[in-house]
């Protein structure tokens, strides 16, 4: 199956705050919020969505398609992204823009406060999925972008009956009440974490039984809790794979979304597939960056077996090796 990946490509700077964000923060006090917190550490590394999500599944031995725009300074990135296998024939460059930034500062929880700076992401929207050859073959991966870009690719994935993954995210915050009402008509799966998913519940005043009308399968991850899968006759709950240390939490969920596309081109259950995009995740856990982890395809069956035991599928992935 041919994978697109759409969405951010930026470079992320990464603070690390010593202490609970939670203790800095007056209930009484939320409406007029002046607060500034001493980071004792600050990195930074190749990030984006869309690009986090295309690395890891190349770690898995895919060669997806990236779908967006950088700017001046992506020559280094894309010469990283297309040596760990990613294509990088579908990013588009602004020559008169710099590529997107995001700015997270991460407490000892794992808590992110974040700001993001779109520079050449702005014109995403000016790129068409018509102009590559899709088909039912093809998945599209609609994660966060420009808004424009979200609502146009989702649209013509929609008309070509082409199916996608939507995957709002954060931009759950500015995408309008019936944009993503309709964003997830007819979506192959819907994913987003549980804070996500609480805002897109009050923002469209839909329930999960109502979304589940609407998308085939809808996947919710919930940190260290780690996930739940739903269907329209099954709810799956997948647990998190033990970290064997914990540096930076960004780019988790992006890891997540590769590891279980992986596992759903190949066939496997929807319980397989949660798993091995937990082990994906609990890979970036263990680095600081998105992108600073790596790993073979024998080392992942081999963590996998070892973490949820030698089933019948969990055969079938050794089998395979995941090609």
């Amino acid at each position: 199956m041919k994978l697109i990946v759409t969405g951010s490509i930026a470079f992320d700077y990464l603070m690390s705050f010593p202490g609970k964000f939670s203790n800095h923060f007056l209930t009484d006090k939320l409406d007029s919020i002046s607060v500034s917190f001493l980071v004792d550490s600050l990195n930074k590394r190749k990030g984006g969505c869309a690009a986090n999500i295309a690395y890891n599944l190349s770690l898995l031995g895919e060669s997806p398609l990236l779908v967006g725009t950088a700017g001046k300074d992506f020559g280094e990135y894309r010469a990283a992204l297309e040596k760990a296998g990613v294509d990088t024939s579908g990013v588009k460059i602004i020559n008169e823009e710099y590529t997107a930034s995001f700015f997270a500062n991460s407490d000892q929880d794992g808590n992110q406060i974040a700001s993001f700076y779109p520079g050449a992401m702005k014109f995403a929207k000016d790129i068409s999925l018509k102009e590559l050859e899709l088909d039912s073959e093809t998945l599209v991966i609609i994660s966060p972008n420009d808004p424009e870009a979200m609502v146009r690719y989702t649209k013509e994935c929609q008309g070509m009956h082409i199916p996608f993954i939507y995957d709002p995210g954060q931009q759950i915050v500015v995408l309008k009440r019936d944009v993503l009402r309709e964003g997830i008509r007819g979506a192959k799966v819907f994913i987003l974490n549980d804070y996500e998913f609480e805002m897109f519940r009050k923002k469209t005043n839909l329930e999960l039984e109502k979304i589940l009308e609407f998308s085939e399968i809808v996947i919710i991850t919930r940190g260290r809790n780690g996930s739940i899968i739903h269907t329209r006759k099954s709810t799956i709950e997948i647990p998190v794979v033990p970290p064997l240390r914990v540096l930076d939490p960004t780019g988790v969920g992006d890891a997540y979304r590769a590891g279980f596309v992986k596992g759903l081109i190949h066939g496997f259950s929807l319980e397989i597939a949660g798993r091995m995009g937990s082990l994906a995740a609990t890979y970036v856990l263990e680095t600081e960056g998105p992108q600073s982890h790596s790993y073979d395809l024998k080392e992942f069956v081999e963590r996998y077996c070892h973490v949820f035991g030698k089933s019948e599928e969990g055969g079938k992935l050794l089998k395979t090796k995941l090609l």
